[in-house]
């Protein structure tokens, strides 16, 4: 998961940029950059940090002209510490390309191989973004004649990444001399939204992870980028869009909806705030259902993306609702936060308990997933140190059991609490006296309630089925030696196969 933003605007870029990546900072936490163009020169400024860390005035000063990109970055592949593997990347041949991505690509170790063989193209890091763009540079001269591009060409180059690249991927592109380039996977995984602003001077033009940063930046949400389209709007404001795949099918990840994005998104048609009222809806009825004997005093959130679904929650059990914990705002998300140590040291350094809230009460805490079950365990935990006679956990997803291979940071199995424990003893591992996990079906219908044409979703880390259809049981085995220390063997993981495929109908005319 990380931030992509590009604007043409009639006036300088810079200041917009900058804006709308402090309001898609929930998506990356790392690293953070921007690039513009002016005169005919790329311009950028880039390293480890948060955007306010990153940035000072002489670093917006020397970033002149009125477009560009952005993008802020959460460490999945590569490595999370190397400042060398911020974005945007850079090629120069055989155009001046800059390239901000989010998602993950599945095949970047044979797309290098490639490079290296037969588009005689080298990598520089270890980041599968700086593949995706030397795979696009490629593709940009194979399509091109000679030194001319226009968008018939970059259209073909597209395509032909749709047709080389596998994963998930959102990305925007500043092409020298001609414009912005933006384009999804055919699955539509990973969310890239479009916005335009009328302005005296002309028309301004925004794509973006999400439609937060459209509306901070003054801009009118047009639509979502369709999973496979690519649109080009070149430097006088001209916008053109073509469907670049062969055969798509769209399956947005389900993550999306109940944790990485802003409640004020709005994702594939879908309200991200409404959705997880659903959510809390649908959890309420199944704790009806499956705990009637449970008598609870309050439900109380673990901020700040459960909140609208306890909220819905609590109305729905005619329980009040509460604020039992405050967030110190100056303390990392855990979840982006690279390495478990890191992870377990800040759990009680970010949240602190309302005493009054917890003191004598049977509590219901309602969190949106239980990935690793160190924050769960360690939340429960605090809710008894101030005072809770009994405490239940809630949560709005399902079981995490499989590894995310889509550009979410949980892609080992051995550090999902779930993986290899049914709901009991994740109960007891996390210490609650009872638990409440979502079906999976009734998630899928929280979001199909808003926008009922949406069939498929990307659900792998719950059912471990991988849409793009290429993940393998090998493919896990590396991610996990790759990321273990020691090294796993194959001794130490599942006999049974964990990377079933989903069965989606590729047809192009996408019927079912």
């Amino acid at each position: 998961m990380c931030g992509i933003l590009g604007v043409v605007a009639t006036t300088a870029v810079n200041q917009l940029l900058y804006d709308g990546l402090q309001v898609l900072q929930h998506r990356g936490q790392d690293a953070a950059g921007i690039a513009t163009t002016e005169g005919g020169r790329f311009l950028m400024h880039k390293g480890s940090g948060l955007v306010r860390d990153v940035f000072r005035t002489r670093n917006m000063r020397n970033l002149q002209g009125n477009w560009g990109i952005g993008h802020v970055r959460y460490p999945t592949a590569g490595s999370a510490y190397n400042p060398a593997e911020a974005q945007p990347f850079y090629v120069n041949s055989p155009f001046g390309l800059m390239l901000a991505h989010n998602g993950n690509l599945t095949n970047s170790e044979e797309l290098k191989r490639e490079m290296f063989l037969a588009d005689l193209r080298h990598i520089n890091t270890n980041s599968d973004s700086e593949v995706l763009l030397n795979v696009l540079a490629h593709e940009l001269q194979a399509a091109s004649n000679g030194c001319k591009l226009d968008e018939k060409a970059i259209f073909q180059a597209v395509a032909a990444v749709h047709r080389r690249c596998r994963g998930a991927y959102a990305a925007v592109v500043m092409i020298a001399g001609y414009g912005l380039l933006a384009f999804r996977d055919p699955y539509g995984i990973r969310p890239l939204v479009i916005g335009r602003n009328d302005a005296p001077a002309g028309t301004e033009w925004i794509v973006s992870s999400e439609s937060v940063a459209v509306d901070a930046l003054g801009f009118k949400l047009l639509r979502d980028v369709e999973p496979g389209e690519a649109i080009v709007i070149d430097m006088e404001g001209n916008f053109r869009s073509h469907a670049c795949a062969e055969s798509t099918v769209h399956a947005p990840c389900m993550f999306e909806y109940v944790y990485l994005a802003r409640p004020d998104s709005l994702i594939d048609g879908v309200s991200v705030y409404e959705a997880r009222l659903k959510m809390g809806e649908y959890l309420a009825a199944k704790f009806r259902r499956t705990m009637p004997h449970v008598e609870v005093d309050v439900v109380i959130p673990i901020p700040d993306s459960s909140r609208p679904a306890a909220l819905e929650m609590a109305n729905q059990m005619g329980v009040p609702y509460r604020e039992g914990f405050v967030k110190n705002r100056y303390i990392g998300r855990t979840f982006i936060m690279p390495g478990q140590a890191v992870r377990r040291k800040s759990v009680r350094q970010k949240l602190n308990t309302i005493h009054q809230e917890f003191k004598g009460k049977r509590v219901l805490l309602v969190d949106d997933s239980i990935v690793r079950g160190t924050t769960s365990q360690e939340i429960v935990s605090m809710a008894r140190d101030a005072g809770a006679t009994k405490v239940y956990f809630a949560s709005a997803a399902p079981p995490v059991r499989h590894a995310n291979v889509y550009g979410i940071d949980m892609p080992t199995r051995a550090e999902l609490i779930g993986s290899d424990r049914d709901e009991a003893e994740i109960c007891a591992a996390i210490g609650a006296d009872g638990l409440l996990y979502q079906d999976l079906e009734d998630l899928r219908a929280s979001v199909r309630a808003i926008n009922p044409s949406l069939q498929y979703f990307e659900t792998s880390c719950f059912d471990g089925k991988y849409v793009t259809g290429d993940v393998t049981p090998d493919y896990l085995f590396g991610i996990e030696n790759r990321r273990s220390s020691p090294p796993v063997t194959l001794e130490d993981t599942d006999s049974e196969p964990v990377a079933n495929q989903l069965d989606l109908n590729l047809a192009s005319d996408n019927s079912d």
